[in-house]
């Protein structure tokens, strides 16, 4: 939680990597743990879950892009932060599957709210109810993630995709983000007229107006994120 606010609050922040350390990107809850909280486990997964679900609202909002780099296996919570990002890149080794029925327990982290959206009901079905494992082609093909790369290669790419984002209009960015993520909700009348306010507030940006410049210039763009 404190580091999407440090992200979401940091000006200078203008593209995020979120990945994992060592063998897995994440596994989601620790079962060893809820079985130490005894009954008291229900109310300790509401206070788990609220941190959670205000990490992943202020990185889904935020202006800055969010990387999301799989490396190995992503279950549980683990599966619907890397499903949350921006861009998603996938180490070939990369594995993913929502595990939450197989403990009895049920989705949490946004994944019922994305998975839909990026795969259909159907094979969201599929995944939440029979906890199928996919590898990171079989998530490639299904619109899990934007790109496979060699494990050895995650990092790198994963930090050229940030650096060229960093170097982009951040203030845009953050617009393309929360139009994407309203329009789920949003009838098309209503759409446009985000859309109207949005370009309109963005060619008042200093970004906005170096864009327009260099484009009539015929040179390459020199954004600041303002």
């Amino acid at each position: 939680m404190q580091a999407a606010i440090h992200c979401d609050e940091t000006p200078g922040i203008r593209a995020v990597i979120l990945t994992g350390a060592g063998k897995m990107f994440c596994a989601g809850g620790d079962l060893k743990a809820f079985a130490g909280f005894g009954d008291t486990l229900p109310a300790r997964l509401k206070e788990l879950t609220a941190y959670l679900h205000a990490a992943t609202s202020r990185f889904m909002r935020m202006d800055a892009p969010l990387i999301v780099a799989v490396n190995g296996t992503a279950a549980g919570a683990g599966f619907s932060l890397a499903v949350s990002g921006d861009l998603v890149l996938a180490a070939a080794s990369a594995n993913f599957t929502m595990a939450y029925t197989a403990a009895g327990l049920s989705p949490d982290g946004s994944s019922s709210y994305f998975l839909p959206r990026l795969i259909g009901l159907r094979r969201t079905q599929e995944l939440m109810l029979t906890n199928r494992r996919l590898d990171a082609a079989a998530a490639l093909d299904w619109g899990l993630v934007t790109e496979i790369v060699p494990d050895e290669q995650l990092l790198p790419a994963a930090t050229t995709l940030a650096q060229k984002l960093a170097d982009g209009p951040t203030r845009a960015h953050g617009v393309v983000k929360r139009l994407l993520i309203d329009s789920y909700g949003n009838g098309p009348e209503t759409q446009m007229e985000l859309e109207a306010r949005g370009i309109a507030a963005m060619a008042g940006t200093e970004d906005g107006r170096e864009g327009i410049a260099a484009f009539l210039a015929k040179r390459a763009p020199r954004f600041t994120g303002k």
